[in-house]
């Protein structure tokens, strides 16, 4: 690993979903998007539901839906901790969008219903933006 690198790792709950060095990540914390670009100070963060961007070092962009979880970067290491995490080529769009659509027609208001929600319309957007 370079100084203008960063060593990124992606980690669900059961398995550890990408590894390798990039040139710059972007999540989405409780207080907006951030972005990661090798030297940036130490942070600990929580992450929502949504997207993460890895630019590698080799110029390829990779893109994931997470859960909620946590982001913690120090000495050009990023460690992303999620309980779900699925990069955007594992991810089946028609039954995202499947998925989607139960959700927001259950008509419920509870919070597992909006997390539904908010899980799928992840999956559906890691899908386009990789695209």
């Amino acid at each position: 690993m370079s100084d203008s690198t960063l060593h990124v790792e992606l980690v669900a709950a059961d398995r550890l979903v990408w590894s390798g060095e990039a040139k710059m990540v972007i999540a989405r914390t409780t207080e907006g998007d951030v972005g990661i670009l090798a030297g940036h100070a130490p942070l600990l963060s929580v992450i929502i539901e949504g997207v993460v961007d890895v630019q590698t070092a080799e110029g390829e962009t990779w893109v994931a839906a997470v859960d909620a979880g946590f982001m913690s970067v120090a000495n050009n290491r990023v460690s992303i901790l999620s309980e779900r995490a699925e990069m955007s080529h594992e991810i089946d769009l028609e039954k995202a969008r499947q998925d989607l659509e139960r959700a927001q027609a259950s008509g419920e208001n509870s919070d597992d219903a909006k997390e539904a929600v908010r899980r799928a319309e992840a999956r559906i957007r890691a899908v386009e933006r990789a695209s």
